[in-house]
């Protein structure tokens, strides 16, 4: 579903709203705090008291880059302080949910408690799954590149001028969630991008956002050195199990692994706590990837997604994702 086919809904809904919080996914990535951005932009300009709610602790060097370069511009605030900054009518009060739909994966699953589904909206490009959240609007558009794209869309709807920094912020998360314009990719995702630069998005900044810590590359080049091939085309990367890795460093391997002849999906698994192993993976179309990570108690898309599981290794990770294709063929 496009949020174009929803523009009467999800007018009506932000037009009654007095008080809105955006919430994302838990680790957040440029696309996720980029459209939260965006989204925290737009609401400003409707004259809307706006709150982020972020409890993350640790962030990605992109995500880092912009909360420091933000810092004192935003209302951000934890989930523990949700109940303090509501409006006094608690139908003035609304909760947009952004780059997810699963109630896991939400920065606070408690922040949920604070808003009844008619006082919800839901805005992602990720499959829906046993564990999706409800809302009053749930707008689901799997076919677009990222949720970044959908905050373009909202921009042209309500034809607000962008504030060229924040345009920076939706194209890089355009950019990371496309890898560079080859995934997802088509001419509506050309067009935003286009639309982005006419606001005076910057492709210079995109890059230092997106810039990698040289270090942490050597130490991903090396996880690619223990790569199983299976059938000719799909790549099953592991980690060492004495080594903790970053979720993005995954993604990234996942999605490096794709450049390489044959290869049509990718798994790369590694231990991203001491407790915790975790999957990123990848297609180019061929193998429905949220299909196959749902099974895993992860999600995504067709093309990407995630899965963290507690209490298990690497090879037994691994061994059950070889079941899982297996099954698939």
């Amino acid at each position: 579903m496009k949020l174009t086919e929803k523009r009467k809904e999800i007018k009506q809904m932000l037009r009654h709203a007095k008080t809105v919080f955006i919430m994302a996914h838990k680790d957040l990535d440029l696309d996720a705090l980029g459209s939260s951005i965006g989204l925290y932009f737009i609401l400003e300009r409707l004259d809307k008291n706006c709150f982020l709610i972020i409890d993350d602790t640790k962030y990605e060097s992109g995500v880092a880059k912009v909360l420091k370069e933000l810092e004192g511009c935003l209302n951000i605030i934890k989930s523990s302080q949700i109940e303090e900054n509501l409006y006094l009518r608690s139908k003035k009060n609304l909760l947009i949910i952004l780059d997810t739909n699963k109630e896991e994966l939400v920065q606070s699953k408690d922040a949920l408690n604070y808003f009844p589904l008619e006082n919800t909206i839901i805005l992602d490009h990720h499959d829906l799954g046993e564990t999706s959240l409800d809302a009053k609007l749930r707008i689901i558009d799997n076919e677009i590149s990222s949720t970044c794209e959908m905050i373009v869309n909202l921009i042209e709807m309500y034809k607000i001028e962008m504030d060229p920094y924040y345009a920076t912020l939706l194209l890089s998360g355009i950019i990371l969630d496309t890898n560079n314009f080859t995934l997802k990719t088509n001419t509506e995702t050309y067009y935003a991008a286009y639309y982005l630069s006419k606001m005076g998005a910057s492709t210079k900044k995109v890059q230092y956002l997106l810039k990698q810590d040289l270090k942490e590359y050597i130490e991903r080049q090396q996880l690619i050195t223990n790569v199983d091939i299976l059938d000719d085309k799909i790549a099953i990367a592991k980690g060492s199990p004495y080594t903790i890795y970053r979720r993005e460093d995954l993604a990234k391997i996942a999605d490096t692994l794709l450049f390489f002849n044959d290869i049509e999906a990718s798994f790369v698994i590694g231990k991203t706590t001491s407790k915790t192993v975790s999957v990123s993976a990848r297609s180019l179309g061929n193998y429905n990837i949220s299909q196959l990570l749902t099974k895993l108690g992860g999600g995504g898309d067709k093309m990407g997604g995630a899965a963290k599981l507690s209490n298990t290794t690497i090879s037994k990770v691994e061994t059950k994702i070889k079941q899982i294709l297996k099954t698939e063929e």
